[in-house]
């Protein structure tokens, strides 16, 4: 199989070596509203880490040709495997011919030839000069019609982004492509109620609460400058400059005002064990072997502390309560219950999701089938959109290694699309689906919350594919929840039981 990359234009008659993307509108409906699948074959698209499936428009694709046909394309089809297929299709020069009189109308404009007025040029002139050249442009829009057509003709059934395999233009003559694309796999549902799960659960402690008020009082502390860092409530300010192995500086590796707060659990050791009683003025070396991913590389520097300063924490009384809530709390048991049960909740609802993940989990276990390999690509290429989003302008480093990321999460992303195709098989054996009370309860529960009208919130959610099937999965999570046996295992027992293993 082919890879998406770019075909070469030069060689008219050549094999176009590598693959490319093209267009399609063929769509499973059936997915739509669980996969991500394309309006044409992308680079390797696939549903999102959430397995929503929506049909979009990709605008690195090109633009459906409106021409009219009466030829029958040459179109063949070959099974490759349970659901992936290949399919050759073949166009006399009569089928292609409107195809490059638009391209010629289309690139005309853009034409300038000596003597006429820029894109004013006869069009026959056009097509002698730039005939040749203008129809490889166009190959591209040509591939992805013909696919659309084929689809269309032959009643195929494609998922996810094919990918072209092949293509051999004989100018005058004749456009040969082949294209791989997807199917939906044959899935015959086996058990998924009445399912035995065992799920790791956790109950927070008092020590847990405690963990929590101590953070509380740290975010809204205060510092007091002071000589020495006594113990590590104390926040160090340094300048460092890292030296290379000879003892000499490194140009560009100076930092000034580094702040080192030495309770931090994810300071690097050697910084704590060097900054420990640290006083105003003193200079430290500092040495160590840093790990950054597989890479482990020397550290070798200086710093020179500028400022140290304890950090004050507030009293845990009724005032500090008070100001922190803006009066909405005014005692500390109170408080205390608030956040007790803040932290139950949050528990409850990670338990809940673990709980899901086991009954998932053994569900898909229960089920063997092929996952296309489009949809995998789909859920890779979108956990690789939520990583961008974490850095300056969605632009990843230099040095990420996509590859990797890939494959690295490459088995959970099989998972996922499994899942997608699982859960719609799901959700039409039990018929499940969302009616127009749901939607008016939904309205009445978010309206107060997020400050809009009940009635145009109900207008939108009447009309929105994704809250529909939201409410459809909230339903099937109550299926398999409800009529699965679970035996929780406390997560302190279970550590207990690997202490003593």
């Amino acid at each position: 199989m082919g890879h998406p990359v770019g075909v070469p234009r030069a060689d008219a008659s050549a094999s176009a070596r590598g693959s490319r993307s093209i267009t399609t509108d063929g769509t499973d409906d059936s997915l739509r509203a669980h996969m991500y699948l394309r309006d044409g074959v992308t680079r390797g698209g696939s549903p999102s880490a959430h397995t929503r499936c929506a049909e979009q428009k990709n605008p690195l694709v090109s633009p459906r040709l409106s021409i009219e046909r009466s030829a029958v394309l040459e179109v063949n089809v070959h099974t490759k495997s349970e659901v992936s297929r290949e399919i050759e299709i073949e166009a006399n020069v009569g089928e292609l011919q409107p195809h490059f009189d638009n391209a010629y109308k289309e690139y005309r404009p853009k034409i300038e030839i000596r003597g006429f007025r820029k894109g004013k040029a006869p069009l026959d002139m056009v097509k002698k000069l730039y005939g040749e050249m203008i129809e490889h442009e166009y190959l591209d829009k040509i591939a992805s019609e013909l696919y659309r057509q084929a689809v269309k003709e032959k009643d195929l059934k494609p998922i996810g982004e094919p990918t072209l395999i092949d293509m051999k233009y004989d100018r005058g003559e004749r456009l040969w492509i082949k294209i791989q694309y997807d199917v939906r796999p044959v899935i015959t549902l086996k058990q998924y109620k009445g399912l035995t799960v065992e799920t790791v659960v956790h109950t927070p402690t008092d020590t847990e609460l405690e963990e929590e008020l101590s953070r509380i009082r740290k975010i809204n502390s205060s510092r007091e400058e002071v000589e020495e860092a006594k113990d590590d409530e104390h926040v160090v300010t340094a300048h460092l400059q890292e030296f290379d192995e000879t003892g000499f500086p490194i140009i560009g590796k100076k930092t000034e005002n580094a702040r080192f707060y030495l309770a931090d659990p994810e300071l690097e050791q050697p910084f704590k064990d060097a900054l420990r009683g640290t006083r105003r003025g003193s200079e430290h070396q500092i040495k160590f072997q840093h790990q950054h991913d597989e890479h482990t590389h020397q550290v070798n520097m200086k710093a020179n502390v500028m400022k140290v300063e304890k950090v004050v924490l507030p009293e845990l009384n009724d005032e500090f309560i008070k100001k922190i809530t803006k009066e909405k709390i005014a005692s500390v048991d109170e408080f205390r219950k608030s956040v007790r049960e803040d932290l139950e909740s949050y528990w409850k609802e990670k338990n809940r999701r673990g709980l899901i993940n086991s009954i998932v989990g053994e569900i898909i276990r229960l089920h063997e089938f092929q996952v296309p390999d489009s949809l995998t690509r789909s859920v890779l290429e979108n956990l690789l959109e939520e990583v961008k989003g974490q850095y300056p302008n969605k632009q990843l480093p230099a040095d990420f290694d996509t590859e990797k990321f890939f494959e690295q999460n490459r088995a959970y992303a099989a998972f996922q699309a499994k899942w997608a195709l699982l859960r719609e098989e799901i959700v039409k054996a039990e018929n499940l689906e969302v009616d127009e009370s749901a939607l008016v309860a939904l309205a009445e529960r978010e309206a107060p919350k997020i400050g809009i009208d009940k009635e145009r919130l109900i207008t939108y959610y009447k009309s929105s594919d994704q809250i529909k099937d939201r409410l459809v999965g909230d339903k099937l999570l109550d299926v398999l929840i409800s009529s699965t046996t679970v035996k929780e295992v406390d997560d302190t027992t279970l550590s207990n039981q690997l202490v003593k293993g």
